[in-house]
């Protein structure tokens, strides 16, 4: 567990320091241990399972990683660094809910043997509803130009059990694209919210539009054949078969069959705004899949109480505050791996991040399939696959691969327009 390091004395004392590699003198760095207690912010815990530690140091590639129990934990033979810390877990609540959970810190300077260091644990409810693929990047027509209208969102049942779209939200988080200068929110919102740039839902009147086991519902920008000659020939999707549409009321569009989502709030407001298409941002967004509880009202619109403005600058921009117990699913891509430290998303929701590396090449992210002990893709009785789902985008999707509308043979809903006489 030794390492031969380049090392100065003011790096000990946190000073300003790259890499160990920059170093002048060379030192043999010991190995310390590391004490460290967990707060598990959950109740009505009855079982805990899976519970991991995890110390990254992604600059000097140092990874370390134990299984644990219990609140106080011991990690021995870590080289002094800087750290993200990471422990994630399953809990079971005495309902049989099942919850995972995630505490973690940041650029965390560990140097010091015996050092002490508290994390956080929350729970987040584990969603059947999950972002199976998204497609954000776009791609360029032959003759090299930007096409930016094929981008799709899908969403699969991930359950054992039928669900309703009807009434689920999409949203777009603020800032759009990934940035070290994050914004200032009030200080009285604690971690109970994440912020939205726009938000949309799903139509119906609660059970109009079921989506089984094993199904996917595909969400389009702009829901028509891009491969067709008049969009973008080079396009690699054919979006004509989506379930719904971000529709923006431009006459310049053509409103596709597929139906439109509900348009819910942008910078205040219920219109959708100027925008000729809803586009995110081609470099990775955040995104998240929420419901309103039964009996709750969420209307950001009308109550001043779920809008703010970002505190750090004077515009009077307003963003919507969602609540993060409503999330049912959260996924955050950025530009490329180097920008890990931008992350909109707190750990409970997303510990991880994903990328496709560059803008306008046609790929897109695509989440794993779960695996048994011998390799196989784990499987329902109705042959429905089951995707893995451990709120770590950075482990649970495969990056950079060519979008493909309900890969794995996704059932389609029976109510998709396609399919309709």
């Amino acid at each position: 567990m030794k390492k031969h390091l380049l090392i100065i004395t003011t790096c000990l004392t946190l000073s300003a320091c790259n890499s160990f590699n920059d170093l002048d003198d060379v030192k043999e760095i010991e190995p310390i241990s590391v004490n460290v207690a967990l707060d598990f912010n959950i109740a009505n815990v009855a079982e805990m399972k899976d519970l991991t530690l995890k110390f990254d140091n992604y600059d000097e590639a140092l990874h370390y990683e134990k299984v644990v129990s219990g609140e106080q934990i011991r990690m021995d033979d870590i080289l002094p660094g800087i750290y993200t810390v990471n422990v994630t877990g399953i809990a079971i609540d005495t309902e049989g809910n099942e919850y995972y959970l995630n505490g973690s810190v940041v650029n965390q300077g560990i140097f010091q043997e015996g050092s002490s260091l508290n994390l956080t644990v929350k729970g987040l409810k584990i969603s059947p509803l999950v972002f199976k693929e998204i497609y954000y990047a776009c791609s360029r027509t032959p003759l090299n130009k930007s096409y930016i209208y094929e981008q799709f969102y899908e969403v699969y049942n991930n359950s054992s059990q039928m669900l309703y779209l009807d009434g689920i939200h999409f949203a777009n988080l603020y800032p759009d694209k990934s940035s070290t200068k994050l914004p200032l929110w009030p200080e009285e919102d604690g971690d109970d919210y994440i912020y939205a740039l726009r938000v949309w839902k799903f139509p119906g009147s609660g059970k109009d539009y079921p989506l089984q086991p094993g199904e996917s519902c595909v969400i389009a920008q702009f829901a028509v054949n891009h491969q067709l000659d008049i969009y973008n020939p080079a396009s690699p999707v054919d979006n004509s078969s989506a379930d719904f549409e971000f529709y923006m009321d431009n006459a310049n569009y053509i409103n596709a069959p597929a139906p439109d989502m509900e348009h819910v709030f942008y910078d205040g407001k219920a219109e959708k705004g100027k925008l000729k298409q809803y586009l995110t941002t081609v470099f990775g967004g955040a995104y998240v899949a929420f419901q309103v509880p039964e009996g709750e009202t969420w209307d950001p619109v009308n109550d001043p109480n779920m809008q703010t403005r970002d505190l750090s600058t004077t515009k009077a921009t307003l963003y919507a505050k969602v609540p993060i117990r409503y999330v049912l699913d959260a996924v955050e891509a950025i530009d490329n791996e180097s920008k890990t430290s931008s992350k909109r998303l707190p750990g409970v929701l997303d510990a991880g991040i994903t990328w496709v590396g560059a803008t306008y090449n046609g790929l897109g992210i695509c989440r794993k399939l779960s695996l048994d002990d011998n390799g196989e893709p784990l499987q329902r009785e109705n042959g429905a696959y089951i995707y893995q789902d451990t709120n770590n985008s950075t482990d649970d999707f495969e990056r950079g691969v060519v979008p493909v509308l309900r890969r794995n043979n996704a059932g389609m809903p029976e109510w998709n327009h396609t399919l309709k006489k």
